[in-house]
């Protein structure tokens, strides 16, 4: 076989720019392994590197898969790729490099690094829907790659979590609540009960009043919306607490005039904070939340859904 469908964008645009075809089949290098795709998560940056936000940081060649989620089958490795503990026919997931081709395709190439073994409680699509969400949340919580820096977020401390019906807040109430910290987390109307559930222990509708009218002196605020919602975030932190924010750095100097610190994260691949993440799943201590599968060939649908931004958890297109 030497081509495969995949869904790929020649130029920057709308959604109109989304191609369902065929394309080549890649070959992997050194140190790389072909993934038979199963399943592939939609995420913002899908569709804001479509739309070119990204174009300043990444310099993509056309045409390009989009997709930076996983979930699917080793069917291919080099020499020496073995090393790296897997073997062919291995269920993995994971958050590939995002300067690559993506996993809006029947075959991707990643690099053994950025791959762990699939959770064995989850079917690919569930497993699709949580390698970069989940790294996200965890990485700006616990523990961030430089040059980045996490909240570090301890027992007995309180966060405030911003959008926590999203795919990077679902994850980010439970692994809070795993980390022992009292969680309060921000949603419309419709998803309160729902966010109780997931283990927050207060929950802020936006749509009844600004949420800096009811939360104060929380030791963490994770900033998953940006924009003004980030700077209102600083009047409910207590002294010395931290902002980090996954959408934009916040202020350095706006932390110092509230006594407080700034962090900022972008999500990278780590393969051991993946396989702890798979861990607990597979323990009952982590649950994935899925709005809505699609096939692969509506992936336009797809990215409608996800910039109206009112998304519960996240979307999955499968592929096989």
């Amino acid at each position: 076989m030497t081509t495969m469908k995949a869904v790929r964008i020649h130029a920057y645009g709308g959604v109109e720019a989304l191609r369902y075809e065929d394309a080549p089949r890649p070959s992997p290098g050194a140190g790389e392994i072909l993934v038979r795709v199963h399943a592939a998560g939609v995420n913002p940056v899908d569709w804001k590197v479509r739309k070119g936000y990204l174009q300043d940081a990444m310099r993509y060649r056309f045409p390009l898969v989009l997709g930076w989620d996983v979930s699917g089958t080793v069917a291919e490795l080099r020499a020496g790729t073995t090393a790296n503990g897997f073997a062919l026919g291995d269920a993995v997931f994971g958050r590939p490099d995002l300067s690559r081709d993506g996993a809006y395709a029947e075959y991707m190439i990643v690099k053994a690094t950025e791959l762990a073994l699939k959770p064995a409680t989850l079917d690919h699509v569930h497993a699709a829907a949580v390698p970069l969400a989940a790294l996200t949340a965890w990485q700006a919580l616990f523990e961030a790659p430089k040059p980045f820096t996490s909240a570090n977020l301890q027992p007995g401390q309180t966060v405030l979590i911003h959008a926590g019906a999203g795919g990077v807040g679902t994850f980010a109430i439970q692994l809070a609540k795993w980390r022992g910290a009292r969680v309060i987390a921000t949603g419309s109307t419709r998803n309160v009960e729902f966010l109780k559930e997931l283990g927050a222990d207060e929950v802020i509708d936006y749509s009844r009043g600004p949420f800096e009218k009811q939360a104060r002196d929380v030791d963490v605020v994770f900033d998953t919306v940006g924009f003004e919602t980030q700077a209102r975030s600083w009047s409910v932190l207590k002294e010395g607490g931290t902002l980090v924010s996954i959408v934009s750095a916040p202020s350095e100097d706006l932390a110092k005039s509230q006594s407080a610190h700034a962090a900022y994260v972008f999500v990278q691949p780590d393969r051991t904070q993946l396989t702890e993440i798979a861990r607990l799943i597979d323990a009952g201590a982590l649950s994935v939340v899925i709005e809505d599968v699609l096939p692969l060939e509506e992936a336009a649908r797809a990215h409608t859904l996800s910039e109206a931004g009112h998304v519960r958890g996240k979307l999955v297109l499968r592929v096989a």
